[in-house]
Parts: structure tokens; sequence; C-alpha cells
């Protein structure tokens, strides 16, 4: 998918990437004593991240849909995979600061959300890898391709 000869979903994946960065940084000051105002900009940071990831997302579903090749099929499949599975998890972490006074977490659902973070900055990795057509081994494993 293209606007103004210009790749759209390589710039979309970077709000939500950012956004989760925030999330993270700011319930990490949050939990650290900051103001309690800080859970609740983290709240809403995820809320965007969600939005902008949802688009990313089905801009990656548009450009998978239109590839011929299996094996880079299959590939953009995983990758759309690995996002997903970011996106659900700050879904449900998002689901459960929702009863939550003043939107903050605890220490155990933090590190849930720097888990989230660490999948999705892989997630954002492989795409980058992919897109320079050099696709990580367990990945042309996983295609089918096995010469390495």
């Amino acid at each position: 998918m293209r606007v103004a000869n210009q790749a759209v979903q390589p710039i979309l994946v970077m709000f939500p990437l950012g956004l989760f960065a925030m999330a993270v940084m700011f319930d990490m000051a949050d939990l650290l004593g900051g103001p309690s105002m800080l859970g609740a900009l983290a709240y809403w940071n995820i809320i965007a991240g969600l939005v902008g990831g949802l688009l990313a997302t089905l801009a990656g579903a548009v450009d998978v849909m239109f590839v011929r090749n299996a094996d880079a099929r299959r590939l953009g499949v995983l990758r759309g995979l690995i996002n997903m599975g970011a996106l659900v998890i700050f879904a449900v972490i998002l689901m459960l600061r929702v009863q939550a006074s003043d939107r903050a977490i605890g220490g155990g659902l933090f590190v849930v959300e720097l888990l989230a973070l660490a999948l999705s900055i892989f997630g954002a990795w492989f795409a980058g890898k992919l897109a320079t057509g050099h696709a990580p081994a367990f990945a042309r494993a996983a295609a089918g391709n096995r010469t390495y």
C-alpha cells in the first residue's frame, strides 16, 4: 500500500511503537513515586497506540494480500501475527486498567507491559528485516526454506 510512492505500513508502525514506549515510561515513573496523573497518561497512550496499531495492521494485511510468492506471504502473515500478539497483550492491559484507580498499574502488570513492548520492538525489527530482504533463519525455517 503506497501513498505518494511511499509505503504506508512502515510509517504507521512508528506511532504505536512510540506511544507504547511512552506508556511504559509513564508507568515506570508512576511506580517510582511520580504524580498519579502519570498512570492516566500511560492509559491514554495505550489507547492511542492500539488505534495506531490497528491501522498499521490493516495496512500490513493489505500488503500481504497482494504478495504472490507463497514463502513471502507466509513470512508476512508471521509478521502480522507477532504484531497482533503485542496488540492483544496491550488490549488486555488496557482492560485491566479500566477498573484501577487513576488508571495505575502494579508491578506485575508492569512486567507484562514491558514484555508486550519487547514483542512490539521485535515485530518491528522482524518487519524491517523482511523489508530489506534479509529474513532471519527462524523465519526462513517457518516459511519452509531450509537453506541454512
